[in-house]
C-alpha cells in the first residue's frame, strides 16, 4: 500500500525538505479530518487524496498543489471551513482547495444543470489559479481508476462526463499522459466488451509485430548514428480509444490500423530535429502531404513536434515524430511543465509559453461565460470548442492566429477581438475581397474591414463555428434587440399618450415612479422594453399613467377623461432592426397601406392592410394600429410574383436580364412545368417600393409569351 513516506521519498527528488514537511503536515491534517470515512471500496478515505498527490508528484507539481490535493475534499466532506484551512496552511492553499472542491452543496433538479453550474464555478477558480484544474484532473483520474465499486449506470455517467469535459480539457492544456489514461478508462467504463476485445487484439498484435518494430527501430537509430546525430528512437503505442475511433470513423479494420508503425525520435535541440528529418527522408521516401511542422507553428496547447509519414519496406507506412526533450516533457505534461521546469530552477520559455497559452484560454472561457445565456448554453459552447483540428491564418502584421477547421471570416474577426467581430463589414483574404461566410484555409492572410455603426447580423449564426463568435453574436443581438425595443416602446407609449395631450417627457415628476412601483420595476427601461416587445400594451400603460396623473386611487387603468385627439400613425423607415419585422405572408412594400400587429416577445410585425392573417385583430386597437411609411426609406424589400408563361429555352436567362435591367435582383426562382407548353414561375425579387414592382410587372406583361402575373401574399 502506498504511504506518505513513499510519497515523501519521491518528492525528495525535486522539492526542498521544508516544503516536503508541509506536504506531510497537510496529509496528517486530512487523515484526521477524514477519520472514520471510507470509500465505496472499503479503503480509508485518505488513500484517495494521497493517490491524487502522487499523480501530481509524477508531474513535479509544486508543494502548494500537493497540499491542496491532500485537502481537496476537506471543505466538502468534513466540518472544516475555508478560513480554518487558510489559518493552518495559508491563503493560496485554501483558495486552491476551495476551487477544486466539488461544489455540490447547491441542489439542482436536473443533473445536467448541476454539472454545468459546477463547471462554471471551476472556470472562475481556474481564472484565479490555473493549478486548480491540474489538481482537479488528478482527482478525476484517480476516481476513474477506482470506478469498480460503483453501480454500472453511475460508472457510465461519470465516464461520459470525463470524456466530454475532463479529457478534452487535459488535451487543451497539453497534459497528454492524463488525457490518454482518462480516455481509455472512460472507454472501458462505457464499452467494457469492446475495450476488452481491442485490448486482447492489441496484446496479440504486439507480439507478432515485435521483430518488425525492432528492425525498424534499429534501422532508424543506425542512420542517426551514421550521420553523427544525437537522438533516441522509441516505439509509439496507440491507446485503446484511439484505435476504436479510427476503426469507427475511418471504417478501417483492426489489422489496417495496426499495420501503421509509429516511432518517436527525441533529440537535444531544434536544429537537430530538422537535420534528423532530412536523415529519415533519405532513409525512406516520405508520403506526400503528410508532413506537419508543429515546431514552427505550435498547437493551441503549446505542443511542438515534427510529424512525417514514410513508405517503409514493402510500402508499410511508418509515422515518425521528432522533437526535443523539452518538447517531449511539454507534450506529456502540458501546462504542468511550467512547474516541472520551475522545480529545476529553470523557467524554460517553452513551459512559460504553455502556461501563458493556458491562461489565455481560461480568459477566453470567462468571456464566453459572460456572454452565454445560461450555464447549459455555456457548457455546450465549451464542449463544441474542445477541440477540433486547427488551421493557421495570418493577420496583416504577420501574427499567427489558430482557428478550428471550417472556421469563417467572422470566426477570425471575433478571435482577434469581440469589438472587431461586432463591427465587421467586409474582409480581404490575400488582398482580395471575400464574403464574410468564406471558410478559411491554412496560410491565408486576412484583413478585417470595420465600420463604427456596424452591428452583427442574425444570419452569421448560420455559419460561424467557434463558441466565442457564437456567444458574442448572441450577446450583441440580445443587447441590440433590447436597445431597439426600448426605443420602440418609448415611441408606442408617446403615441398612446398623445390623445391625452401629454407625453412621457411631459409627465409631472413622480407619476412614472408610482407606476414603476406598482409593477415592482426599478427603472423605466424594462417597462419600455416590454412595451416594445409586445409583452405590455401601450394603451393600457398610457391610461394608467393618465389615471395616476389625475389622482385615480385604484389601478384599473381607466382614465377619468377620454382622449381628445385621434391616434396618429407610427412612421416606419425599414431600418428599425430586430423589433419591427415585415410579415412574410403578405410581404409589404413601401407604398402599400400597412397595419402593425403587436406580437408578444417579437415587437411589431408589419402586414399589408388587406392581409387575411390579421383577421379579428382589426377590431382590437390595443394589438393593431396604423402605420405609415417614412418618405426617406432607402433600402430594398422582398416581393413575390407568380407568372404563367410558355415553356421555352432560355426562360431563366430572359427573365434575369429583364429584371436586372429594371434595377431589381432575383433572390429566388422556382419553375414548375405544368405540361409541355405551360410553366409556372415563382419569383422572389428585391425591389425599392410598390411603384418599382409595378414597373417590373408592366415590363413582364410586354413579353408575348407571359400570361397571368400575380403578386403573392394574401
Amino acid at each position: 500500500m502506498f504511504t506518505i513516506d513513499d510519497l515523501a521519498d519521491r518528492l525528495g527528488g525535486y522539492l526542498p525538505k521544508d516544503e516536503i514537511q508541509q506536504v506531510r503536515r497537510a496529509f496528517y491534517y486530512a487523515e484526521q479530518a477524514h477519520d472514520g470515512q471510507r470509500r465505496r471500496s472499503g479503503e480509508p478515505y485518505v488513500t484517495h487524496p494521497l493517490a491524487v498527490a502522487n499523480i501530481l508528484a509524477n508531474m513535479h507539481m509544486d508543494h502548494q498543489s500537493l497540499m491542496a490535493a491532500m485537502l481537496h475534499d476537506v471543505i466538502e466532506d468534513t466540518g472544516v471551513a475555508k478560513p480554518a484551512l487558510a489559518r493552518q496552511f495559508g491563503e493560496p492553499v485554501a483558495e486552491l482547495v476551495d476551487g477544486v472542491s466539488k461544489l455540490t452543496q447547491i441542489t439542482f433538479e436536473d443533473k445536467a444543470v448541476a454539472q454545468a453550474e459546477n463547471f462554471q464555478k471551476m472556470v472562475l477558480a481556474m481564472s484565479r489559479d490555473i493549478r486548480v484544474i491540474i489538481v482537479k484532473l488528478a482527482d478525476r483520474l484517480h476516481n476513474m481508476r477506482t470506478l469498480g465499486a460503483l453501480r454500472p449506470e453511475k460508472k457510465r455517467r461519470i465516464a461520459r462526463e470525463t470524456l466530454e469535459i475532463y479529457a478534452r480539457i487535459a488535451s487543451r492544456l497539453g497534459i497528454n499522459t492524463i488525457r490518454v489514461e482518462l480516455e481509455d478508462l472512460s472507454f472501458q467504463a462505457l464499452y467494457p466488451m469492446r475495450a476488452e476485445r481491442i485490448k486482447r487484439a492489441v496484446s496479440s498484435a504486439r507480439g507478432h509485430r515485435r521483430s518488425t518494430i525492432r528492425q525498424l527501430q534499429t534501422s532508424l537509430q543506425q542512420s542517426l548514428d551514421d550521420e553523427g546525430l544525437t537522438g533516441t528512437v522509441i516505439g509509439r503505442q496507440k491507446h485503446l480509444l484511439s484505435i476504436y475511433r479510427k476503426m469507427r470513423d475511418q471504417r478501417k479494420s483492426f489489422a489496417e490500423i495496426m499495420d501503421v508503425f509509429g516511432f518517436r525520435i527525441i533529440t537535444e535541440d531544434v536544429d537537430s530535429c530538422y537535420r534528423i528529418l532530412g536523415v529519415v527522408h533519405n532513409l525512406y521516401k516520405p508520403v506526400p502531404g503528410r508532413f506537419k511542422d508543429y515546431i514552427a507553428i505550435p498547437k493551441a496547447n503549446g505542443y511542438q513536434s515534427l510529424h512525417t509519414t514514410l513508405f517503409g519496406r514493402g510500402g508499410m507506412p511508418i509515422e515518425v515524430q521528432i522533437r526535443t526533450r523539452e518538447m517531449e516533457a511539454l507534450a506529456n505534461n502540458g501546462v504542468a511543465a511550467h512547474w516541472l521546469y520551475k522545480a529545476g530552477q529553470t523557467d524554460h520559455p517553452i513551459a512559460q509559453g504553455s502556461h501563458a497559452r493556458a491562461r489565455a484560454w481560461v480568459k477566453g472561457l470567462l468571456e464566453m461565460q459572460r456572454h452565454a445565456g445560461d450555464s447549459l448554453e455555456f457548457i455546450e459552447h465549451v464542449k463544441n470548442d474542445l477541440f477540433p483540428d486547427d488551421i493557421y491564418v495570418f493577420t496583416p502584421k504577420g501574427d499567427i492566429m489558430e482557428l478550428p477547421q471550417g472556421a469563417t471570416v467572422i470566426d477570425f474577426a471575433y478571435s482577434v477581438h469581440t469589438d472587431i467581430g461586432n463591427s465587421c463589414i467586409a474582409c480581404r483574404i490575400d488582398r482580395h475581397l471575400a464574403p464574410l461566410s468564406t471558410r478559411l484555409e491554412s496560410g491565408q492572410t486576412l484583413e478585417i474591414i470595420t465600420a463604427p455603426g456596424a452591428r452583427p447580423n442574425l444570419a452569421w449564426l448560420n455559419f460561424v463555428i467557434t463558441a466565442k463568435a457564437r456567444s458574442a453574436i448572441r450577446h450583441a443581438l440580445k443587447h441590440q434587440q433590447q436597445t431597439e425595443a426600448v426605443q420602440l416602446g418609448r415611441r408606442l407609449l408617446n403615441k398612446a399618450l398623445a390623445p391625452f395631450e401629454t407625453s412621457l417627457e411631459e409627465l409631472p415628476e413622480g407619476v412614472l415612479d408610482r407606476l414603476l412601483e406598482e409593477h415592482s420595476l426599478r427603472s423605466e427601461t424594462p417597462l419600455l422594453e416590454s412595451i416594445g416587445l409586445g409583452s405590455r400594451v401601450a394603451h393600457v400603460v398610457a391610461r394608467r399613467l393618465v389615471g395616476l396623473l389625475q389622482g385615480e386611487p385604484d389601478a384599473s387603468g381607466a382614465p377619468t377623461t377620454e382622449p381628445s385627439a385621434p391616434h396618429q400613425p407610427i412612421l416606419i423607415s425599414g431600418a428599425e432592426g430586430m423589433v419591427i419585422k415585415f410579415a412574410r405572408c403578405c410581404r409589404p412594400l413601401p407604398g402599400d397601406p400597412v397595419l402593425g400587429h403587436l406580437s408578444a416577445g417579437k415587437g411589431i410585425v408589419v402586414h399589408r392592410a388587406e392581409c387575411r392573417n390579421l383577421g379579428d385583430l382589426k377590431d382590437d386597437p390595443d394589438k393593431l394600429f396604423a402605420l405609415e411609411w417614412s418618405p426617406d426609406i432607402d433600402e430594398d424589400f422582398p416581393a413575390a410574383l407568380r407568372l404563367e408563361m410558355e415553356s421555352r429555352r432560355g426562360l431563366v436567362a430572359e427573365l434575369a436580364a429583364l429584371i436586372t435591367d429594371a434595377g431589381a435582383n432575383i433572390e429566388r426562382i422556382d419553375i414548375e412545368e405544368r405540361d409541355a407548353r405551360l410553366s409556372i414561375v415563382n419569383l422572389i425579387l428585391s425591389v425599392r417600393n410598390r411603384v418599382h414592382l409595378a414597373r417590373i410587372i408592366k415590363r413582364l406583361r410586354n413579353l408575348s409569351h407571359v400570361g397571368r402575373i400575380t403578386r403573392l401574399g394574401n
